[in-house]
């Protein structure tokens, strides 16, 4: 087993998982410390150390709200370790590997944690990346900066670093997937098999790697969990991207906020005081997040991947069943109606006859969409009229969940794909064991070929998994009690979506 391996900067001595075949190496630095003169700088390069360097525990999470705290459902789930170490010195990665020399070459996953760019950190322990190990993949888990911390713009920043001027959270990916290029042959992994994944703000963190010339060729595949983000109905969406001009006004104005009359004083505030301060204005502002700096995100990574803009490459994706539904006021249904008659749809009621509209009589309301779904669909359809050769798997999961009514929430398929199903309160059945298993074995198969399909853990040859096409099913359906073809109508609203999503300069 590889307990001890060479880095660029010096040596690391990891610890064995509960699986001693496995040897798990935490935080180790990628980067420079961004405090000081670093806060919100392009990631620096990382100091060299002597001696061995001791990496059997994570390193901090970035700074952000204190987990644990309150009754949502991600503090109930795994948000739940108010005493969890937290520092603005964050830039580190963890990896998991059953290497037994250096010379193995194995498949390589690269993961971004999700969180809405707020919040989220590695050591969640739904990401334990020790089942994958097992099955010859090496994980890696890549801390990066969020909030106003990773995303903050202003005016001095664009004038001072005009070739990273904001996105750090994105630069720190880019730095640890450029650490993992050069380092990871001395884990056992290989460089030329790298795929990168995430879900929610993670999937959303793949789709700008995926738009980006900076990202262009540090990987081979991607994945992107519930990560696909646009909603037909209404122009405020979650995880939009800004333009920079913008984005300039929104950290000016925080600067205000916080009391301070340039960049200099801001980048002598204590991490811990601009946390609380930014906790406090985003009760009246909005959150930070991705912008268009025309640096490393040129527009909407949406938008890109639907004008035929991406590195074309093996990608897996879908979604749950219960996240991100949206809604819509009859007069709202009227307008859009309308729109879509002119654009695509002769018989434009057919668009809500296919999309399972229901129209709730008390609330005046149409519930009409599962809106990552529909974005992602509409996404997969776009790569299929454009004729792109690239493979895409999707999935739809909708396993029943037990322990609440909260449903398939979004981010709930974590437990599966990780089968981390042992480390969650939920008192989950055998059924949902085998289900996690099956997916984790599909997850990996991709990670090492660019095809999900192949042999589960178990032994036994997996249900099939169809490649999109035009001519069979969009994916396939994950419930606890079967896996099978997910058929879907081939409805107005994507051809409606990928024409939003073509025309959005955001």
């Amino acid at each position: 087993m590889i307990r001890i391996a060479r880095t660029e900067n010096g040596v690391v001595r990891g610890i064995e998982a509960s699986d001693p075949r496995i040897t798990i190496f935490k935080g180790i630095p990628y980067a420079a410390p961004p405090v000081g003169k670093n806060r919100w700088r392009k990631p620096q390069p990382c100091a060299d150390w002597q001696g061995i360097r001791d990496a059997s525990r994570f390193a901090p999470a970035a700074m952000q709200d204190i987990p644990g705290l309150g009754d949502d459902i991600y503090t109930k789930e795994w948000h739940v370790d108010p005493e969890i170490e937290m520092s603005e010195d964050c830039l580190y990665l963890n990896i998991w590997t059953n290497a037994k020399v250096p010379e193995d070459k194995l498949p390589v996953m690269i993961w971004f944690f999700g969180g809405a760019y707020q919040w989220g950190y590695p050591q969640e322990m739904e990401f334990d990346g020790e089942r994958l190990a097992g099955r010859g993949v090496i994980v890696v888990s890549v801390n990066y900066r969020i909030n106003v911390f990773g995303f903050l713009a202003h005016p001095e920043l664009t004038k001072e670093q005009s070739d990273a001027p904001t996105n750090f959270g994105y630069l720190d990916q880019l730095a640890g997937m450029l650490w993992v290029r050069k380092n990871i042959t001395a884990f056992g992994g290989d460089p030329e098999q790298i795929t990168i994944a995430g879900q929610s703000a993670g999937g959303g963190s793949v789709m700008a790697h995926l738009t980006s010339e900076k990202s262009r060729g540090l990987f081979q595949k991607a994945i992107i969990e519930s990560g696909v983000f646009s909603n037909p109905y209404r122009e405020k969406i979650i995880f939009k991207t800004r333009k920079l001009i913008s984005a300039e006004a929104e950290g000016d104005r925080f600067f205000h906020h916080l009391g301070v009359n340039n960049l200099k004083e801001a980048r002598e505030v204590s991490a811990r005081t601009i946390r609380d301060q930014y906790a406090e204005y985003v009760k009246k502002y909005s959150y930070m997040g991705p912008v268009i700096d025309d640096r490393f995100c040129r527009e909407n990574p949406l938008s890109l991947f639907m004008k035929n803009e991406y590195y074309k490459v093996p990608i897996l994706t879908g979604n749950t069943s219960d996240e991100f539904i949206s809604s819509i006021d009859a007069d709202t249904k009227d307008e859009l109606t309308e729109k879509i008659k002119k654009l695509f749809a002769p018989d434009h009621e057919q668009l809500f006859n296919e999309t399972n509209v229901v129209y709730n009589k008390n609330s005046k309301h149409y519930f009409p969409i599962n809106t990552i779904e529909t974005a992602t669909k509409a996404m997969i359809k776009r790569n299929l009229i454009l004729g792109n050769q690239n493979p895409i798997y999707y999935y739809y999961f909708d396993a029943d969940i037990p322990g609440d009514h909260a449903g398939c929430f979004h981010s709930v398929d974590l437990w599966f794909f990780f089968e981390t199903l042992s480390k969650s309160w939920r008192p989950f059945h055998g059924r949902h064991y085998d289900l996690s298993r099956k997916m984790c074995s599909y997850w990996g198969n991709f990670i090492k070929t660019g095809d999900p399909n192949g042999i589960d853990r178990n032994g036994d040859l997996l249900p099939e998994w169809k490649c999109c096409s035009m001519s069979e099913p969009y994916g396939i359906i994950f419930s606890e009690d079967y896996i099978r073809d997910n058929s879907c109508a081939d409805a107005p609203i994507l051809e409606f979506m990928i024409e939003k999503c073509m025309n959005e300069m955001t």
